[in-house]
């Protein structure tokens, strides 16, 4: 019992698990920021721009039965947007996260015996 409380600890309280909840977190605000973007200023604009169209009420059916396929494209006109705003959001994000430069590697250091050898061997080389 106490071996699984310590990999369970090990696992839930790993960098990796809590930048994910935090992930997740921020993912859900920022979806509901966008979702009230789309509902209350950009598909109103939209129906203006198409006549006063409105998406959501639009259906085909009997009575109670109706298939409400508004509904279905104001959801992609939703996830569209919300896809292009997360987009945007990660290139203006990778923009500012500064570009590490690798460091170029220390040359190795070469003993002086080695260094003579080469000397002579590059002055053999021009000789013949």
């Amino acid at each position: 019992m106490q071996d699984m409380w310590k990999d369970f600890k090990e696992f839930a309280f790993k960098g990796n698990i809590i930048d994910l909840a935090v992930g997740v977190v921020i993912g859900g605000a920022f979806g509901a920021i966008v979702t009230s973007l789309v509902e209350n200023i950009i598909t109103p604009l939209i129906g203006l721009l198409l006549g006063g169209v409105d998406f959501s009420g639009l259906m085909v059916g009997k009575g109670e039965a109706a298939i409400k396929y508004g509904a279905f494209i104001q959801s992609i006109i939703d996830f569209l947007i919300i896809a292009f705003s997360i987009f945007m959001a990660l290139r203006v994000m990778m923009k500012f996260q500064k570009k590490e430069e690798p460091e170029p590697e220390p040359e190795p250091e070469v003993e002086p015996e080695v260094e003579l050898l080469e000397e002579i061997r590059d002055l053999l080389k021009e000789q013949k």
